[in-house]
C-alpha cells in the first residue's frame, strides 16, 4: 500500500495543522477562505477558524470539499 499523495500547502484534512487565524485557497477555483471576513454563503460569521467549519462546508464559489483546501503562506 502507497503512502497517501501530500503537496505544498496541504492541510492534508487534518486541522490541528492549521492555525485559527490561517487563509486557505481552495485548489480547484481558487476561492480563498479569510477567517476574518467568514462566509456570507455558507452563512459562517467573521472570525470562524476554518477548523471550525461544519463538516458538511464545502467551497461557496465551486461547491469543492474542504479537505481540497491549500494553507496560503503568509505573505
Amino acid at each position: 500500500m502507497s503512502a497517501p499523495t501530500r503537496f505544498e500547502g496541504s492541510f492534508l484534512g487534518d486541522d490541528s495543522r492549521i492555525a485559527d487565524d490561517t487563509r486557505l485557497e481552495c485548489k480547484i477555483c481558487w476561492y480563498v477562505y479569510d477567517p476574518t471576513v467568514g462566509d456570507s454563503v455558507w452563512q459562517i460569521p467573521p472570525g470562524t477558524p476554518f477548523s471550525q467549519l461544519p463538516d458538511h462546508w464545502k467551497c461557496p464559489e465551486c461547491d469543492g470539499p474542504r479537505q481540497q483546501f491549500m494553507v496560503l503562506a503568509d505573505d
